[in-house]
């Protein structure tokens, strides 16, 4: 088996769907962290990064940048990435819908006024959000009336890609209430054995 280092900071982030792939998956790496107040970012680090940022995934010393790649690598190495090709086009157009979700959390996230701040806050959880989960309800539904995943029959790393969503939101149900099937898919996602038991496990930070 190959040997995995995945490089990031000490907070989930973009890191944390590849930390889900290799969880579910039960395949062993290294979690580096990288903390700056100890100067290890950059450090030695991103001189070496293929765009000089974080995170990157180390497989037998080769790198490979970009979250997205990173992950959908992993997914495809571990056999969570679908079953057909037309399986695995679905969960990509999944992870691409996640990461706009992702993306207007960040945007609200870092607004250094607190007053704009509140105020994208409020649109994000009152219109954007219920808009996007409205959509993927409906996308669940149409696979197998929604009682299963998102893809396919199993779980894929379009079904950690919601969970991981779910964290993002606060790890709280209220964002799904009105969406029930999705919720119950993330309850599933995070109640799988190995998932609960990284879960359970992993570094409490903030974000």
């Amino acid at each position: 088996m190959p040997n995995y280092q995945l490089v990031y900071y000490n907070r989930r982030g973009r890191a944390e769907l590849c930390r889900l792939i290799f969880h579910a998956a039960g395949v062993p790496f290294e979690d580096i962290r990288l903390d700056h107040t100890k100067g290890e970012w950059p450090g030695e680090w991103k001189a070496k990064c293929p765009f000089g940022q974080l995170p990157v995934l180390v497989v037998d010393g080769k790198m490979l940048a970009q979250s997205k790649a990173a992950a959908r690598y992993l997914a495809r190495e571990f056999n969570l990435a679908g079953k057909t090709s037309w399986d695995q086009a679905r969960a990509d157009m999944f992870i691409d819908e996640f990461d706009d979700i992702s993306t207007e959390v960040y945007k609200f996230a870092s607004e250094k006024d607190e007053a704009k701040k509140a105020e994208m806050s409020e649109k994000f959880y009152n219109e954007t959000l219920p808009r996007h989960i409205g959509y993927l309800e409906n996308l669940l539904k149409e696979n197998n009336g929604g009682n299963g995943y998102l893809v396919g029959d199993s779980l894929t790393w379009a079904g950690l890609g919601i969970a991981n969503v779910y964290d993002l939101l606060g790890g709280t149900d209220a964002p799904f209430a009105k969406f029930p099937l999705l919720l119950a898919l993330v309850k599933r996602v995070r109640e799988n054995p190995k998932v609960a038991e990284y879960l359970k496990t992993r570094a409490q930070t903030s974000f």
